[in-house]
């Protein structure tokens, strides 16, 4: 039963940790121009070029509706452009902007910053252990239903 409570009570300081992390790395993002959902929808354009919405979304894990918010907001900024698919005008498809790409680097400068503020502190083999422990448990979280 000790045992048991060992893995309860580290779970949540994890779950409690990493919101709080996240938080700040959002604050800091937002600060910088971009909250972390938005640099998110920027990063996947970044990466995989023009998407459809649906197609974002899956890329995201997002549900389609929550992520036509965010890219509304991010065309609305300039960030992105949707434009009518020619076979089926119902699908946009969703590009990056010139400004949507400079936004992107200025906010991802801003999150590298403070993970390495609070990562810094650590040195290569606390680095290691993290990061191997992280497997584990995301490994474990993957594989759960």
């Amino acid at each position: 039963m000790a045992a048991a409570d060992g893995c309860e009570r580290s779970g949540l300081y994890f779950l409690s940790v990493a919101h709080r992390v996240r938080e700040k790395v959002d604050q800091r993002m937002s600060a910088a121009g971009l909250s972390l959902s938005r640099t998110k929808v920027l990063q996947v354009l970044a990466q995989h070029g023009a998407l459809h919405q649906v197609e974002l979304s899956e890329a995201l894990g997002q549900a389609p509706r929550s992520v036509t918010q965010i890219v509304e907001a991010l065309e609305r900024a300039g960030l992105v452009t949707r434009t009518n698919d020619l076979e089926d005008r119902r699908r946009k498809t969703v590009s990056l902007t010139t400004t949507g790409q400079a936004a992107l680097a200025t906010a991802e400068q801003a999150g590298k910053q403070i993970l390495q503020q609070f990562f810094g502190s650590l040195d290569t083999h606390q680095l290691a252990q993290l990061e191997t422990l992280l497997t584990l448990i995301d490994t474990v979280a993957t594989n759960t239903d």
